[in-house]
């Protein structure tokens, strides 16, 4: 493996679920396989908690992660940047 594929950090796109905490987003990665056996698509989900240093996400939004160094007990991840906003939600 290449120095630099070492250095690169992993990126994943997911869709904010939770904005509750401070700089702290709870993201939803789907992950769409076929199965093993039967090939038939599944469908999995997972959450990340990230880290989002000036609260820029809102639920709904589309983001994009990326891997980082252990930041609290759950956070393994910063928020590269909003992908597109919800249309749908208010505005404070």
């Amino acid at each position: 493996m290449s120095e630099e594929a070492k250095k690169r950090k992993r990126e994943v796109v997911g869709e904010v679920v939770s904005t509750k905490m401070d700089k702290t987003i709870v993201v939803k990665v789907k992950r769409r396989f076929p199965h093993p056996q039967f090939r038939k698509t599944v469908t999995s989900f997972k959450k990340y908690y990230a880290h989002d240093e000036n609260n820029d996400a809102g639920i709904g939004d589309s983001v994009r992660l990326a891997e980082s160094r252990p930041l609290s007990r759950l956070k393994r991840w910063t928020l590269v940047k909003v992908e597109s906003r919800n249309p749908d939600a208010v505005s404070a």
